[in-house]
């Protein structure tokens, strides 16, 4: 099992990796949990687990920052859904799947593979 790494967060907003023992931003948080470490974000006063919203806070970033536009539809069946929550919707999907969401997108990578090459070869042709 790999180990925790345990970023605090100071009253100024600061994002301290103890693990590394310097601060970060939001974007280094998001590496980390790319490269597959568990994070665990911990209020400095408080001592409250603020991992949940730190993590909703780094994807409402990234959504940001986004290039594209994101997909309005998709949020406002989220935002209807019966808890009104993106977690809420993801669980309702998995339990409407009777499997993990992240199991499905693995099952459906090697498809949307080809599929993807299949449309790159077709617009080459054309």
């Amino acid at each position: 099992m790999k180990e925790v790494r345990i970023i605090k967060r100071y009253q100024n907003r600061k994002l301290y990796d103890t693990f590394q023992s310097c601060y970060v931003t939001l974007e280094e948080i998001a590496q980390i949990i790319r490269e597959g470490h568990e994070i665990q974000v911990i209020d400095n006063k408080s001592k409250n687990d603020i991992t949940y919203m730190t993590q909703i806070q780094l994807l409402f970033d990234q959504e940001r920052k986004a290039l594209k536009p994101g997909n309005t539809e998709l949020l406002k069946r989220v935002i209807r859904s019966e808890e009104g929550t993106l977690t809420g919707y993801i669980n309702t999907l998995e339990a409407k799947l009777g499997m993990d969401v992240a199991v499905v997108t693995e099952e459906f990578k090697p498809f949307a593979a080809t599929m993807t090459s299949t449309v790159e070869n077709t617009a080459t042709l054309n």
